[in-house]
């Protein structure tokens, strides 16, 4: 078991079951927990629970009617008094945790994190999942960042109220750097449906602090440490490859494409070449990591967010995809729809596999977006034809 004694002198143990903190002395608490939650000075512990610890098939069960009484329950199998704990739980691993700490003159933050969002990122608006009944909700997916975080300040419950909207500004933050895309919609993630966020301010410091927003010195670390400590977890939890970090089509795929469409897209053109699906595949798995891609990709999808924000219009949008994908192309390209190449070598002649040149017209952004992920489909098969 890990043992770290926290800047506030709050002591963190650690196993492959839980994170537990034992508060050294008065704290502050605001969690979002349901357990607990809300802010408190009566609290003496504060626990991070992983759901699949021990079970082969990684399954979060709940263990009572609601989320409130199986937090209890997990509590009490840690061995705490129900009445002075909060926690969180989660599907992450507790050995992925990552733990930063940043000093200042006269205060401190220390942010513990775990993160998984791979199949639970959202943004606001999305489609909600459950509703809930005498607060006996319905099973969701697990995916979920927790944080908490630990001030060596004094802070009053405003204070603390301010902290959490910079510590979720900050995770939102980490989740654009990793360009995380939400599961439920073409949208970038801003979190997902089921985080939790513990902030503990130390009643008993010397420094009282009024402002945790990101003009004051406090808003500036709470927002890199938490940033930097998210960016941290998901990776450790998911692996660097997980994100958009090394994969076009998940630079892209918030959009509809991914292996299945471009398979779709390829055999309406005929199966150019005579590929089977092993074999076209086996290049898209290549192309996927083209460098040259991996650059353009983000740049296109951000083509595409600004027509969904209404930010431009069809036309404006239409003008900066073509130059971007013609840049990347050459003289191979003329528009936005390969013609038909012969199946010969899988590459046909060079005359009768050149780009269209259609006119984009669309009655809405939404109409323009999507001709112009179809227009990125196309770029795609084009170049796994070798024709681009």
């Amino acid at each position: 078991m890990d043992q770290v004694i926290l800047p506030t002198g709050d002591r963190l143990t650690r196993d492959d079951k839980a994170i537990v903190i034992w508060l050294a002395g008065a704290r502050r608490v605001l969690s979002t927990s349901l357990f607990n939650g809300g802010c408190r000075e009566d609290l003496g512990c504060l626990f991070n629970y992983c759901e699949v610890h021990g079970k082969e098939d990684e399954r979060c069960m709940m263990r009572a009617a609601t989320y409130k009484g199986h937090l209890r329950m997990l509590a009490e199998d840690l061995g705490l008094d129900p009445r002075t704990a909060t926690g969180l739980s989660t599907a992450a691993k507790m050995k992925y945790a990552q733990l930063q700490s940043e000093f200042h003159e006269d205060f401190s933050v220390t942010a513990i994190a775990t993160g998984g969002i791979d199949v639970n990122g959202s943004r606001p608006g999305d489609l909600g999942l459950w509703h809930e009944k005498d607060g006996i909700p319905y099973p969701i997916e697990p995916g979920t960042i927790n944080i908490l975080v630990f001030i060596d300040a004094c802070l009053e419950e405003a204070a603390l109220a301010r902290a959490l909207v910079t510590v979720t500004e900050a995770k939102t933050a980490a989740l654009q750097e990793v360009l995380a895309p939400s599961c439920y919609s073409r949208g970038l993630a801003t979190g997902s449906g089921t985080d939790g966020t513990v902030i503990v301010s130390n009643r008993e410091a010397p420094v009282s602090l009024t402002d945790a927003g990101q003009h004051s010195k406090l808003g500036e670390y709470l927002g890199r440490v938490v940033k930097n400590t998210v960016k941290e977890a998901l990776v450790a939890e998911n692996g660097f490859d997980a994100y958009a970090c090394s994969s076009i089509l998940r630079r892209i795929g918030r959009f509809g494409i991914d292996e299945g469409s471009l398979w779709e897209l390829y055999c309406s053109l005929g199966r150019p070449g005579g590929w089977s699906r092993d074999a076209f595949r086996h290049r898209l798995e290549a192309l996927d990591r083209d460098r040259d891609l991996l650059a353009l990709a983000p740049v296109y999808a951000h083509i595409l967010d600004l027509l969904d924000w209404n930010l431009i219009g069809p036309e404006q949008a239409a003008v900066m995809a073509g130059d971007l994908l013609k840049r990347r192309a050459g003289s191979g390209f003329e528009g936005t729809c390969p013609r038909q190449a012969g199946s010969g070598d899988g590459t046909g002649g060079r005359a009768d596999s050149t780009f269209l040149v259609p006119v984009l017209k669309a009655s809405s952004n939404r109409e323009a977006a999507e001709k112009l992920v179809d227009c990125f489909a196309r770029f795609l098969i084009g170049r796994l034809l070798g024709l681009l």
